[in-house]
């Protein structure tokens, strides 16, 4: 939301984009769609109305093993996670229609992956994160939160559980929550 509206200000027109988000709570769009809330919130911070192509897939746990899934908004199925994983190639297709919509309407779209983009186990059909960075040539930052410690292992062990056409995909790294006095960071980062 911080860089959108940081944009915005700087009069580019921008949008946010998440692929996939998992959510139980979910914001209503101008045409009744659903998306999640935090695309809701990033939308407002652009200037915009929220729109279904912000979030074009949206899961919503049903139970431990099941979610409903939601495409540009709209009930799809409700599927186990197994299923699920079966159904991401016309996830996919969706999410780069909804891609393909907003390259050609704003100067510039601010990606959100969802969870880590070094799931291995999860790296075929990955739709969220770097799977798709590497199908519409994405630029990528990894960010990493200080406050859960273990913030250089998390940085360090991402990269290298990329592959290597990922790993040149990385343009740098966020360190997030950082307080305190910036040399107590810096032979870490050296």
């Amino acid at each position: 939301a911080a860089l959108c509206r940081l944009l915005k200000r700087r009069g580019v027109t921008v949008a946010p984009f998440k692929p996939q988000n998992m959510a139980l709570n979910s914001a209503v769009t101008a045409d009744g769609g659903e998306i999640g809330r935090a695309q809701a919130l990033q939308a407002l911070a652009c200037g915009l109305e929220p729109h279904t192509d912000f979030n074009p897939v949206l899961l919503k746990p049903t139970t431990d093993k099941k979610a409903q899934v939601v495409i540009h908004g709209r009930v799809a199925a409700d599927l186990n996670a197994r299923d699920y994983h079966e159904y991401k190639p016309r996830a996919m297709k969706a999410v780069l229609e909804s891609w393909e919509r907003l390259c050609a309407a704003y100067d510039c779209i601010i990606v959100e992956g969802a969870g880590s983009p070094a799931e291995i186990n999860l790296r075929a059909r990955d739709i969220a994160n770097m799977g798709f960075a590497e199908v519409v040539d994405c630029p990528v930052i990894i960010v990493a939160d200080i406050d859960r410690g273990g913030v250089f292992a998390h940085l360090v062990g991402t990269l290298e559980l990329l592959s290597p056409s990922e790993q040149a995909r990385v343009k740098g790294f966020v360190i997030n929550r950082f307080r305190g006095h910036l040399g107590l960071l810096q032979s870490g980062l050296d």
